[in-house]
């Protein structure tokens, strides 16, 4: 074994352990619900037991997660940059674990379009909180205030648009792959969202 092998199967094990306490369990529950001894999860946590294939994927079940997740590495980029967009007055920061995820930060000053015809529909999702101000949501024929610290949640083939209220507002918004392409296609068209 090598030494990135023996961190790995450490880190893996402390996992393990830290998934079981944070939900609470003895060994003895998670034992039961992995299919495993007591004894044989004791020396698993502790470094006194081989780790087979079969009995991790069992594991990762039972702890409500993935085998993709118990042993994956830390990544030494954690920290990401912002790509500004200037021309949008945009900050957006790509989701490393979910390449189609965007998470973008934007500072509106005029209110949404009064008129329906200017409203876009493409597919995705998107969420946005309010980071300051007061936001309004067109959506469909509906409209809803939104506060500072408050969120919304949409499915984006709604026609929708956003826009300050009664001054300027800053949101933080997160699109879907589909989302993202929409808003890109439209931001192209006119920089007014």
């Amino acid at each position: 074994m090598t030494q990135d092998d023996d961190d790995l199967d450490s880190l893996v094990r402390k996992r393990i352990r830290a998934l079981r306490v944070a939900q609470g369990w003895s060994l003895e529950e998670l034992a039961t619900r992995a299919r495993l001894s007591q004894s044989s999860l004791s020396r698993i946590e502790n470094g006194q037991r081989r780790l087979a294939l079969d009995q991790l994927v069992t594991l990762a079940r039972a702890l409500d997660t993935t085998l993709d997740q118990l042993v994956e590495t830390a990544s030494d980029d954690i920290v990401t940059s912002p790509m500004i967009d200037s021309a949008h007055g945009l900050m957006r920061w790509p989701i490393k674990a979910d390449p189609g995820m965007t998470v973008v930060r934007q500072r509106m000053t005029q209110p949404p379009p009064d008129n329906p015809a200017r409203m876009r529909a493409h597919p995705g999702r998107e969420w946005l909180v309010v980071l300051s101000g007061t936001a309004v949501l067109m959506l469909g024929h509906r409209r809803f205030r939104l506060e500072t610290n408050q969120a919304a949640e949409f499915p984006t083939m709604l026609p929708h648009a956003i826009g300050a209220d009664g001054g300027p507002c800053e949101i933080l918004g997160i699109f879907d792959r589909d989302a993202r392409r929409g808003h890109q296609q439209r931001e192209s068209e006119n920089p007014q969202r």
